[in-house]
């Protein structure tokens, strides 16, 4: 993380303000593939002196605080990274995908597909096949009954 901040005393406590430039890694959201992206995150956040009493007690649990001549700043720039960062990442825009399924790369073969028969219609699954497929079919009992 690269940090390029401003802080400035101000009547209420220090203004910091700047940028950070950070590397983010991580994995697309729909391929699963490993990702790395540059992201640069503006940064404003007001620490408050100790002795300011200007807040009300709900504000004040909420606010950051100067603490003997010294700022913590991991918990800004943690919320602040994170919140800038998307919901659900991916490699690039066009990404297809996993198979739903059998969790192939719908990107190296976007033909890629499984015939899925509902069930329901499973019992006229039969019907549907050419003459030539349904006679060489094995008879049952109940096909000669049905002839006679």
């Amino acid at each position: 993380m690269d940090l390029n901040l401003r802080l400035e005393a101000v009547h209420e406590g220090i203004l910091v303000s700047g940028t950070a430039d950070v590397e983010v890694t991580g994995e697309c959201g729909r391929c699963l593939e490993p990702i790395r992206f540059d992201s640069e995150v503006d940064i404003q956040e007001l620490f408050y002196y100790s002795d300011s009493e200007s807040l009300s007690a709900e504000e004040e649990e909420e606010q950051h605080r100067v603490e003997n001549d010294a700022i913590h700043l991991e918990p800004v720039l943690r919320d602040a990274v994170v919140t800038s960062l998307p919901f659900q990442p991916v490699c690039r825009e066009d990404c297809l995908g996993l198979c739903a399924e059998c969790g192939a790369q719908l990107n190296d073969d976007p033909d890629h597909h499984h015939e899925i028969l509902d069930p329901r219609w499973s019992a006229l699954a039969g019907l549907t096949g050419t003459a030539a497929e349904n006679d060489a079919a094995p008879r049952t009992k109940s096909d000669e009954r049905e002839e006679s």
